[in-house]
């Protein structure tokens, strides 16, 4: 390893990989899903195939991109500790993978009902479009699900980082409370979801814990100390 190589300043790198976890939310659901018109949606998704298989593989990039991090975190922080750290590798890069295959699984079945394959003639229009809604709103609560551990694996990160002599503490501070952020829509969204946009508002600015850093990381990097000999 030459001493110019920084496992901190790497692991921010493959931070922002995770920002393939926006594309199917934001971009793709933007342009193709009409809340409560099955009708459009479905017919949205089978005119813009290519932009919607686009939303899936995002989807299982995002999935890989959390294993990647988790695992470039893991070897930064296990010195500090490594069971805490094993924790983050489960909860923040383990679990979030298996999630965004398996929610992808959705998405597949949805576009099947929407291109209307001849196995699906048995099946009238109307049905098929209520199916397609119904397969992307599986999805969503599965986006739901999935953001509990975009929460949970942010707390043994940021006591990791709390409890490094190579990042500042505040840092790890601020990853808890974007930890709590997360929890707090996540579950608003699971149990009264009528006021997950009123909680999201509210919980925006906590957010800022993973982008301090995601730019400690990028610009300063982050070298553990080296274990000292007996």
């Amino acid at each position: 390893m030459t001493s110019s190589y920084n496992p901190g300043r790497v692991a921010g790198l493959l931070y922002l990989l995770l920002g393939f976890s926006v594309v199917r939310p934001i971009y793709i659901a933007g342009k193709l899903i009409v809340r409560d018109d099955a009708s459009a949606t479905a017919h949205n998704i089978a005119s813009h195939e290519f932009l919607f298989r686009v939303g899936i593989v995002s989807d299982l990039l995002a999935g890989l991109s959390c294993l990647v991090v988790a695992l470039a975190l893991y070897r930064l922080f296990k010195g500090v500790g490594q069971e805490l750290a094993v924790y983050m590798v489960i909860l923040g890069g383990l679990i979030p993978a298996v999630l965004d295959t398996v929610n992808v699984l959705n998405d597949i079945a949805a576009l099947l009902l929407a291109r209307g394959d001849g196995f699906l003639s048995a099946l009238a229009q109307p049905q098929r479009d209520a199916l397609v809604l119904l397969f992307l709103r599986i999805h969503e609560h599965g986006f739901l699900v999935n953001e509990v551990f975009a929460g949970l694996w942010l707390f043994p990160f940021g006591v990791l980082v709390f409890r490094s002599v190579f990042l500042p503490r505040l840092i790890g501070m601020g990853l808890i409370l974007n930890g709590c952020a997360y929890l707090a829509i996540s579950f608003t969204g699971l149990l009264i979801p009528n006021y997950v946009d009123r909680v999201s508002k509210i919980a925006s600015p906590f957010f800022v814990g993973e982008g301090a850093i995601i730019l400690w990381l990028l610009i300063k990097g982050a070298q553990p100390p080296r274990p000292s000999l007996a």
